[in-house]
């Protein structure tokens, strides 16, 4: 759990600690708008489209191989960003290390998954979703220190060499103490390169005019939306037949069940919305207030120490108060961003930071109830055999919601901000009502969960005889 929780820690900071680094790679590297955005969504985009594959070439053919070889290549595209000497070169450094990371992180649920009984998860899925939450929010503030350490020329890049130390010791350590392939692993299982490629497509189509908005002029561009819907139509047709005659890449099968449908789009939806705001806060911050980097990581520490705090206890607490728990986390982060619009609204200028301090705290609480209660929560229904590719999907979910959030708030915001003469504040305030908006749909779905599960509270698990079946096996194994 050391080893994995550490892996996955690295692979998620880095969907957040670059993003106070922005403005000194723009300035280095001359990057523009469209540029920083794909610097950041084409990291969650690829790090999104690799985790089901991932998941299940981990389920069929070993967690630990797939951990490794994804570790080693994370870390050689660590090293590549930090020596990229232009735009071109770090995007495609960034979209490396995103594949890579999305190798990785099935592996770290799949093993919960595997060498935990259902009972015993609360505890190590509360771990996993205060890594998840702490990465995310205190990117910022190492980002921050990294860059007052080393100046502003130089610092960006060793956010990224940060990782080679401690890639190459959970390297030598996983090798060591995580365990071989499990007796369930199923060699000749096919891994359905066709929906791979549909998805990804469809996903891209979705995310381009988005983040080329302020690039590509006219309406023409957003002709790729109906594209998307049409291809991602496609995907869901292909692999409803794919599964009549093998195991496709996403198993439909699992949004029959309520808690994991609703429970992947809470993620998809609440990803896209907490995750986008650390992007324009602290381009508001840096760039709008003049904060130096250090200041603007600190002015969003309130958030990751609540959301760190929260997401601990939400994890022991979870199987007591189930999906309420969420419902409530949801609730806080509501209140505590819209706190932060009236925050900004009623201290403008360089107070910014300790404005906000407080909604923010509220907000991080909110999102650490949310966070590793929906993660333990959607997957308990799970079984086994299935829990690398299911944790898969539901992180899929996560990674595209936070790259298409990254991309929709960016727009808007970068779109205000020509068109109102540069005004950072109206700029952040008008795409933190973009977030709000995903964070709202992300309530609506966990209140239908609560309001399903009263009404049958016996049918969370419908097909699970057979899926019990399937544990009970593996556990015999084991």
């Amino acid at each position: 759990m050391s080893v994995v929780l550490v892996a996955g820690f690295m692979t998620l900071l880095d969907v957040s600690i670059v993003n106070v680094a922005l403005p000194s790679i723009r300035g280095n590297l001359a990057l523009s708008s469209a540029e920083l955005q794909w610097v950041l969504s084409g990291y969650a985009l690829t790090f999104g489209l690799l985790l089901v594959p991932a998941g299940r070439f981990g389920d069929a053919r070993g967690r630990r191989n797939a951990f490794i070889a994804g570790l080693a290549v994370f870390t050689l595209a660590s090293a590549a960003a930090g020596l990229a000497t232009g735009a071109l070169w770090l995007i495609v450094a960034r979209l490396v290390q995103g594949a890579a990371a999305g190798v990785v992180n099935p592996q770290v649920s799949g093993l919960i998954q595997q060498l935990f009984e259902p009972a015993e998860r609360g505890r190590p899925f509360g771990l996993l979703g205060a890594t998840i939450g702490v990465s995310t929010a205190v990117g910022p503030l190492l980002g921050g220190l990294l860059i007052q350490v080393f100046g502003t020329a130089e610092g960006w890049r060793w956010i990224f060499y940060i990782n080679l130390p401690i890639g190459i010791v959970a390297i030598l350590l996983g090798t060591k103490w995580i365990p071989g392939r499990s007796p369930q692993a199923r060699e000749r299982e096919p891994l359905d390169p066709v929906g791979v490629v549909l998805l990804g497509v469809g996903v891209v189509a979705l995310l381009l005019p988005l983040v080329q908005e302020q690039q590509w002029k006219g309406s023409a561009k957003w002709l790729l939306v109906v594209a998307a819907v049409a291809i991602l139509a496609g995907f869901v047709a292909w692999e409803r037949r794919f599964a009549r005659r093998g195991t496709s890449l996403i198993d439909l099968s699992l949004f029959g069940v309520r808690s994991y449908g609703l429970g992947a789009l809470v993620g998809l939806f609440y990803f896209g919305g907490f995750t986008s705001i650390f992007f324009t806060f602290t381009l508001l911050l840096q760039s709008g207030l003049h904060y130096s980097a250090l200041e603007a990581g600190l002015a969003v520490t309130p958030f990751a120490l609540g959301s760190a705090a929260a997401a601990a206890i939400g994890g022991r607490i979870v199987n007591r108060y189930g999906r309420p728990l969420v419902v409530a986390g949801l609730v806080l982060v509501g209140l505590g961003l819209g706190g932060t619009e009236l925050a900004l609204h009623l201290v403008p200028g360089r107070g910014a930071g300790f404005a906000t301090a407080l909604p923010l705290l509220v907000a991080g609480i909110g999102s650490g109830l949310v966070i590793s209660p929906n993660q333990t929560l959607t997957l308990a229904e799970v079984p086994v055999r299935r829990a690398g590719s299911a944790g898969a999907v539901l992180q899929t979910g996560q990674r595209i919601g936070t790259a298409v959030g990254i991309a929709a708030v960016g727009a808007v915001f970068f779109n205000r901000l020509a068109h109102h003469g540069g005004d950072w504040e109206l700029a952040f305030q008008a795409s933190l009502w973009v977030t709000i908006g995903f964070v709202v749909v992300a309530l609506v779905a966990a209140v239908v969960d609560v309001v399903g599960g009263a009404r049958s509270p016996d049918r969370a698990g419908r097909g699970g005889d057979q899926e019990r079946e399937g544990d009970r096996q593996e556990q015999g194994h084991r």
